[in-house]
């Protein structure tokens, strides 16, 4: 038993895969999240705005029946607010809360491609040089010669605020 502990241990520290990240646009700079967390990307549409919400809170959507909402990722890096282009695209994804699942959108400039980027070529957030707050950051990929950030969503976006924004923008609705 102990020699099959053994063997799953190596096998565990052999498990080095390659992760495929979405990466997209905010401003001048390549983003990226672990894509097992995205639902699906849409077109910027009409969204309704709730008042007495955080700035970085776009607005909700109706997404096939469900609010859902917005969060605009250049404000919650404290940046000015996205400017929407043809390109804009929101992402759906799937954020944890608790032992349940909610459903946010980030507005982003622009959705670029799926890369899969293998865990030694993800570097430790550097202490500086990035827009984007250092506890927000799950590492710096190295992609040929460029760097993309690689977002751990659940920090950048505080999943329980979130979804409290979300459960108050629903109240509100009613209302």
């Amino acid at each position: 038993m102990s020699d099959q502990l053994t063997a799953d241990k190596a096998l565990a520290a052999v498990n080095v895969a390659p992760t495929q990240f979405l990466t997209f646009w905010l401003g001048d700079e390549v983003l990226g999240m672990d894509i097992r967390t995205v639902r699906e990307i849409i077109q910027c549409g009409p969204m309704a705005t709730v008042p007495l919400m955080p700035t970085f809170l776009r607005g909700i959507i109706n997404l096939r029946g469900a609010v859902v909402p917005v969060i605009d990722l250049n404000a919650r890096f404290g940046r000015p607010a996205s400017a929407l282009s043809k390109k804009s695209c929101i992402v759906i994804f799937d954020a944890k809360r608790g032992g349940e699942r909610a459903e946010l959108g980030l507005l982003v400039d622009a959705v670029s491609e799926v890369l899969k980027i293998g865990p030694d070529q993800i570097e430790a957030p550097p202490d500086f040089g990035t827009s984007v707050r250092r506890d927000f950051i799950m590492g710096i990929g190295k992609v040929g010669k460029r760097f993309v950030i690689l977002l751990e969503p659940d920090r950048a976006l505080d999943v329980q605020e979130m979804a409290e924004l979300c459960d108050n923008a629903q109240a509100s609705l009613i209302s």
